[in-house]
């Protein structure tokens, strides 16, 4: 049995003029990432040259600037610069990824993040404060559509404000019980994952790395043009949104059957940051940059109890005795104790036990893979 914390969100309608109110808070949070902008430190990384935000720690003399004029709740302008951040480190990912330029993000939308020091939620009504001992919104839930799927013991957590709608997110403890750990190891063409019950499990993400390749390939023949002729740059960005929404439909998809096929599982991840994956090989980095593991993460996060552990040495490791080889072509030989195996399930056989928190040994070995009859069969693609 586990306990994890999960999260409905629910819409309710309002009639508040708060267009003013929402404008002023859209500039703030601009004025914020203007100015976390202006300290970002490029460094040199690989022959890229990549951003390092300041230390969110250090940015206190922020809030004393855009204090200034600010005639609303103090407590707006801390909640401006944490969605600042966010979006900053958001616009950090997908530069090093290569779908975002060295453009500084801009900030359209309007809304406003109402965080729990700025509202009471108590017998069914929620009191905003919008100007303190002047201005309030207050919103009556307890008769709302939604009321009854709430579970018992919920708690209301940072509320979202737009023109038409406040979003009022739920947190509520859920149980479970759990059969076992399914290690999975991701790879770009598949993701493997490993159970001494369930064996040796393959997921096909080739079609996932099509997807990337197709419309890389798009673009390589437009950008040769694009500056003769401006206007297909309109076209570049179709395509990196076709790319996005195609990738992440796929990657919905393929982790919604993940959880519904083993929802009496918690599946275990290897702790990836691409960042530190990248070297001097253009053709490796564009590889790497093709992969969509921190969506699978983030995907099944929300859709199943996950883990995370160290990716240190997973695939170099041997799974028999720990000894560490280095790896070339499919199959992992151990230079020690002359195992060879298939070296994607040695990496997924790696993680289950660093999950597990076994060391490994020849008798460990020989009990987690009973079940599985070919350690160097690749192994038919199963999803």
């Amino acid at each position: 049995m586990i306990v994890r914390e999960a999260v409905r969100s629910y819409k309710l309608g309002h009639s508040y003029d708060v267009r003013e109110f929402l404008e002023k808070y859209r500039e703030v949070l601009q004025k914020a990432i203007d100015e976390i902008w202006m300290r970002i430190e490029w460094e040199e990384n690989f022959k890229r040259i990549l951003p390092k935000l300041p230390d969110y720690s250090k940015l206190s003399s922020l809030r004393n600037i855009l204090l200034t004029g600010w005639p609303y709740a103090r407590a707006y302008v801390d909640s401006a610069i944490k969605e600042a951040y966010g979006v900053m480190k958001a616009w950090k990912r997908r530069y090093i990824k290569g779908d975002a330029g060295r453009e500084k993000p801009i900030i359209k939308k309007k809304f406003a993040r109402v965080r729990k020091d700025l509202y009471v939620f108590r017998e069914g009504k929620i009191r905003i404060c919008i100007v303190p001992d002047k201005e309030y919104l207050e919103f009556d839930i307890s008769k709302a559509w939604f009321i009854s799927k709430i579970p018992e013991g919920a708690e209301v957590r940072e509320l979202l404000l737009t023109e038409e709608y406040l979003i009022i997110p739920f947190t509520f403890r859920k149980e479970k019980n759990v059969k076992d750990i399914i290690a999975w190891d991701l790879n770009v063409g598949s993701l493997d994952g490993f159970n001494p019950e369930l064996g040796w499990i393959r997921c096909d993400l080739r079609k996932l790395y099509h997807i990337h390749r197709v419309y890389e390939v798009k673009r390589q023949r437009l950008q040769s043009i694009v500056s003769k002729k401006p206007s297909l740059r309109r076209v570049l960005t179709k395509y990196s949104m076709r790319e996005r929404n195609r990738a992440r439909d796929f990657t919905h998809k393929l982790t919604a059957e993940i959880s519904k096929r083993y929802a009496d599982y918690i599946h275990t991840f290897e702790d990836l940051e691409k960042e530190a994956m990248l070297n001097d090989s253009r053709e490796h980095n564009r590889i790497i940059k093709k992969s969509n593991w921190k969506m699978i993460i983030a995907l099944m996060s929300y859709k199943s109890s996950i883990v995370l552990v160290d990716s240190r040495n997973t695939t170099k490791q041997c799974s028999r005795c720990g000894a560490i080889n280095n790896v070339d072509g499919e199959v992992y030989k151990c230079g020690r104790c002359s195992l060879q195996i298939n070296r994607h399930l040695n990496s997924a056989i790696n993680l289950y036990m660093r999950a597990k928190g076994i060391e490994p040994s020849t008798k460990t070995f020989k009990e987690l893979t009973k079940n599985i009859k070919n350690l160097l069969e690749r192994q038919p693609l199963s999803m």
